[in-house]
């Protein structure tokens, strides 16, 4: 199998003038970073390793629903530039679209910079102007008709905000539902993950039902023998953690 990448920063300054001045700060230094299909991603069946994946991942049916809640981890920066993402999607784990919603927790420079996004890959992703502070608790869904007709929701709801998008990607497989924190890529490869510590997804369900009830695939970041990113166990059916390991 193979596991697409999540996460296009759009540093350019086109894409910038199409966020607005408004728009959540991202690492100025950053490469700009692209989605493609990442093929390391190996190991049994339900339990796996991912060059830029960790947390759960139904495959093996057709897939019109995923949420998820989870409180936006503090990053520690110690200088530098590092990247990391928090969301909830359809597709992207053998399939080469994805529809995706989440927070970003990266450091630019030394200095933590947090913002919130969504994405129908293989179009750019957008950002969304709201603030994203750590502690705030976050609640997504992603949801289709399983006609091409998407709608992505994310919601702060610490600070009492909520985006809603309406999107059509005809072209969407729906192969697969993930809940999952990852180390973003560009086009020479994975990208540094930020120290986020620890990040806990919990009311996780895919297609109205709790994400165990369709023995999802754990995966674990790791890369050349280094673990970057550990997953919990199954609370519940519905809850678990991801750990910071390495850069």
């Amino acid at each position: 199998m193979s596991v697409a990448s999540r996460r296009t920063l759009a540093v350019s300054a086109a894409l910038l003038s199409v966020l607005g001045t408004t728009a959540p700060a991202v690492a100025a230094s950053a490469p700009t970073l692209v989605q493609a299909p990442l093929a390391h991603h190996g190991g049994g069946l339900l339990r796996s390793t991912s060059g830029n994946w960790a947390g759960y991942a139904a495959t093996g049916g057709r897939f019109t629903s995923v949420s998820a809640s989870w409180v936006q981890p503090a990053v520690s920066c110690s200088g530098g530039n590092t990247w990391s993402s928090f969301w909830v999607g359809l597709d992207g784990d053998g399939s080469s679209t994805v529809e995706q919603t989440g927070t970003e927790a990266d450091c630019s420079n030394g200095s933590p910079v947090y913002s919130a996004w969504y994405e129908m890959y293989p179009a750019y992703p957008s950002n969304f102007s709201n603030t994203v502070r750590p502690g705030d608790h976050f609640t997504a869904s992603v949801t289709t008709n399983g006609s091409g007709s998407f709608t992505l929701t994310l919601s702060d709801t610490t600070a009492g905000w909520s985006r809603t998008v309406n999107k059509s990607l005809r072209s969407a497989s729906l192969a697969s539902a993930e809940v999952i924190a990852e180390a973003p890529s560009s086009s020479t490869g994975v990208l540094p993950l930020s120290d986020f510590g620890s990040v806990a997804f919990s009311g996780a369900k895919v297609n109205g039902q709790s994400l165990g009830g369709f023995n999802p695939d754990s995966i674990t970041m790791a890369s050349g023998g280094t673990t970057k990113a550990s997953t919990s166990g199954l609370s519940g059916g519905s809850a678990f953690s991801v750990t910071w390991k390495h850069s």
